[in-house]
């Protein structure tokens, strides 16, 4: 996979989700946040586009220290061209999130020099693998 280093450092990723495998996906951007121990994180925005299902709740420990409820919903996600059925959660932010249960058995290069972010798939896996928040 390969994405770009923004303006203000952030390392995008394209990630394809859609609510359900006769959907079209849709590509949106992620930022790889490797102090994420989750899978993946969308913006409700999104998530209200892409008419995703709400699933259930889950609480979790934000970068600061605070702990919140948020809700989950169930979606598609294509990784390394293959399509996954997960849940994951929301957030009120432009860009969705990448943690390191996706990331994890992967090789991530960012080079804040030319721009540049590649992930390279470096053993079999599935998104199945790794719980989804």
């Amino acid at each position: 996979m390969k994405g770009h280093v923004d303006q203000e450092l952030r390392a995008l990723i394209p990630i394809r989700v859609t609510a359900g495998i006769t959907d079209e996906p849709r590509e949106y951007l992620a930022w790889v946040d490797t102090a994420f121990n989750g899978s993946f994180v969308i913006p409700r925005k999104k998530a209200e586009e892409l008419q995703l299902p709400k699933e259930s709740s889950v609480e979790a420990i934000l970068a600061n220290g605070t702990k919140v409820e948020l809700e989950t919903f169930g979606c598609m996600i294509e990784w390394f061209g293959e399509t996954y059925q997960t849940q994951i959660v929301t957030n009120d932010s432009t860009y969705g999130l990448i943690g390191t249960m996706l990331l994890a058995g992967n090789k991530l290069e960012i080079d804040y020099g030319d721009g540049t972010v590649t992930l390279e798939k470096k053993k079999s896996q599935t998104v199945d693998e790794h719980s989804s928040s």
